[in-house]
């Protein structure tokens, strides 16, 4: 329980820190403006982030890793690895509750948009790649630094962000939708 209170109160403070980051830019912003946007106390925040830098950095911010290994695992035998990829995905942003959907999607449009945000977070880009190449090895039954598993899971990864770099630009519509649509122009490599 306390874990879980603690979870919501760090989530609470990072996605004021990140609404801030992209209204007034992240050296513009200090931590009192965010303990503020809260409504937390600055020793709150640094409680949770002992920096500034801290805040940036979106490891346990609505990650989507375990969910999307769950929906991947149940998606039918007979699905490619990019056809489970998109099955997977669907059902994660079909089964999030609104406000955490609305949370995830000001994520990642902060992570694209945000200089200081991306390169915070080129490790947790990197491991949601190596993620998907896993789970691509899983399905084709090849190894997860097979070239063409790791292509097909940089193509995805890379497909992921163009859709919402994109949706960011002109915010209309689902950024699920513009994902899928983005994925839906890729084909799968024989054989996987």
């Amino acid at each position: 329980m306390w874990e879980r209170k603690r979870a919501k109160a760090r989530n609470a403070i990072q996605r004021e820190a990140l609404r801030l980051f992209a209204d007034r830019g992240f050296a513009a912003t200090t931590v009192e403006q965010v303990a503020e946007a809260a409504d937390v106390a600055p020793s709150t925040v640094f409680r949770h982030f002992p920096t500034k830098q801290d805040l940036l950095v979106l490891d346990g911010y609505h990650p989507l890793l375990v969910p999307l290994r769950e929906a991947f695992a149940a998606q039918p035998a007979e699905r490619t690895a990019l056809q489970a990829l998109r099955g997977a995905l669907a059902a994660v942003f079909a089964a999030m509750p609104d406000a955490e959907r609305a949370a995830r999607y000001e994520r990642d449009v902060a992570m694209v948009t945000i200089p200081e945000l991306w390169s915070a977070n080129l490790g947790l880009v990197a491991k949601g790649m190596d993620a998907i190449a896993d789970l691509v090895a899983e399905r084709s039954g090849r190894a997860p630094d097979d070239a063409r598993v790791r292509g097909l899971a940089r193509v995805v990864s890379g497909a992921c962000f163009a859709a919402l770099l994109d949706w960011s630009r002109n915010p209309e519509g689902d950024p699920a939708q513009a994902i899928d649509e983005a994925l839906s122009h890729i084909t799968d490599p024989p054989p996987l």
